[in-house]
Parts: C-alpha cells; sequence; structure tokens
C-alpha cells in the first residue's frame, strides 16, 4: 500500500468516526447526490481519488476559471497546501484569487491543507501568515478550514455539501441543549432578553403566565417583578419592540465598499525558498 493511499484510509475511518457530529436528521437527508466539479489540475493532489472512494457522490472533472472545487453550484472551495498558501502570500496570488472568490455570487470557501511541518524552511514569518489569515477571513469574508491531507479535504467538502444541503431543506439539526417541556422552554426563550437569567426568567413567566404576555407587558408592569428594575425594563421593552430595518433599505456606496479598496498589508518575506535541493 502507498503512503498516500495509507493516509485515504486513516483519514476516512477518522470520517467515520467523527461522523456522528455532523448528523443530519433523516428528514433532512437526501437520496440525490453531491454534484462536485473538480478543475483538472487538482488530479495529482489525491483528493479526486478520496471522493470518488466516498459514496453518492457525482464528480465532474473539468477546467474551472474559479476554485479547485465547486459544490452543487453553491459553493466554490479553493485549496491550497500550507506550502503554496506561503508561496501565494508572497507572490500576491493569495489576494487577487481571494478578492475574486469574494465577488462570487456563490460562496467561497478556503482550505488550508497540512501541517506546521510542510512550511518550516519556507522563510515567511508566523506574523505574516497570521495577517494573511486575518484579511482572508475578517476583511473579505471567505472562511478558512483546516485539514490534514487530501483525504480529509475530501471530508470537508462532503461535509460542506450536507451542511449547505440541510440549511436548504429547512434547516440543520440542532445540538446542544434542548429544554423538555413547555416551561422549560418559555423560560429558554425568556433567558435571551437582557439582563434575565434563570431566576429572573422564573419570576417573568410566574407573574405573566407566558412569554406572548412578557413581550407585550408594559415597563411599568414589568418592574413589578422582583429584580426588574427601571432600567432591566427598558432593556427588555426594547429588545422586543425596536425596529430593525432591512438590509434592503440600507444604501450601499459601491465605491466605498468594492473590495478592491480594502488595503492587503501585511509582513512579507522578501524571496521564495528553492525546494529543488
Amino acid at each position: 500500500m502507498s503512503v498516500n493511499s495509507a493516509k485515504i484510509e486513516q483519514s476516512h475511518r477518522y470520517f467515520e468516526q467523527t461522523q456522528t457530529h455532523f448528523e443530519i436528521s433523516d428528514r433532512q437527508k437526501s437520496t440525490e447526490p453531491i454534484r462536485v466539479v473538480a478543475d483538472d489540475r487538482e488530479r495529482k493532489s489525491y483528493v479526486i481519488e478520496s471522493l470518488l472512494e466516498i459514496e453518492n457522490i457525482d464528480i465532474d472533472i473539468r477546467r474551472l476559471s474559479l476554485g479547485d472545487y465547486q459544490i452543487d453550484g453553491r459553493v466554490i472551495v479553493e485549496r491550497k497546501t500550507l506550502y503554496d498558501f506561503a508561496v501565494s502570500i508572497i507572490d500576491g496570488r493569495l489576494f487577487k484569487q481571494m478578492l475574486r472568490m469574494a465577488n462570487s455570487q456563490a460562496k467561497g470557501i478556503l482550505i488550508l491543507e497540512g501541517t506546521a511541518g510542510d512550511i518550516a524552511d519556507i522563510g515567511v514569518t508566523r506574523e505574516a501568515m497570521q495577517g494573511a489569515l486575518i484579511t482572508v477571513s475578517l476583511i473579505l469574508g471567505v472562511p478558512v478550514l483546516r485539514s490534514r491531507d487530501p483525504a480529509e479535504t475530501a471530508n470537508l467538502i462532503v461535509y460542506i455539501s450536507r451542511q449547505i444541503e440541510a440549511i436548504a431543506r429547512g434547516g440543520i439539526q440542532r445540538h446542544g441543549y434542548q429544554p423538555k417541556g413547555i416551561r422549560y422552554r418559555q423560560l429558554y426563550i425568556l433567558q435571551g432578553l437582557p439582563s434575565v437569567g434563570r431566576e429572573r426568567a422564573d419570576r417573568l413567566l410566574d407573574r405573566f403566565g407566558s412569554v406572548e404576555a412578557v413581550m407585550i407587558a408594559g415597563i411599568d408592569d414589568l418592574q413589578t417583578v422582583d429584580g426588574i428594575g427601571k432600567n432591566i425594563a427598558e432593556k427588555i421593552k426594547w429588545a422586543v419592540s425596536e425596529h430593525v430595518p432591512s438590509k434592503s433599505s440600507q444604501p450601499f456606496d459601491s465605491k466605498s465598499n468594492s473590495p478592491e479598496t480594502v488595503s492587503l498589508v501585511v509582513p512579507l518575506a522578501t524571496s521564495i525558498p528553492d525546494r529543488s535541493n
């Protein structure tokens, strides 16, 4: 068995062990295959080989003008090894690619593949790497995911597709605390109000009898509850009645918000090391 095949097999075992963390309910699962378009220049990466070993994946290999993978026509994935990521910071390719992804109608995602040992001799400072990641994720709004190897990159592509599909079909399964019983659900909702913890939520529910009654109560009525003064009452009333304008009503200045105006300043190394030796 080759080294790459061993890595693929190892990553698939990891995928099976952790799959429960990404569960989608039976109602949300689809019999339709996951459709992935892979750039033909990715043939040597072993990501395509890994995808072909996963069930219910429909892969089309052709030249892409943007990104390395397209998922169901909704998501564009740019895959970079850590070495290529570092080099692309130096030569300026990274920010040009990320600007194009940020301007795309599809959702862009950057997957960084590899471990720290892959860039031990690259000559790019940690600060430069961090600065680039901040620019890509925070300034340009392109999410950054990490993978250990091509097989895990393939698994990430599957995770992304399943999550996007679940949301499109009506939301993903919510993990974590799930309140049982109507009173506990009502308390759960009330504790989302400003400065309202469990005890105040209990008192509010005892006083008004329902979440709806709390929402329509006036400031003076709210203050009749022990532990809720005028300041907290005003915060609660503001939270449930404040009008939030829709995005469409906000003015948009195409010049000031254009991605091309973003300052992409990060400390860079001055040269690319020769890896031929």
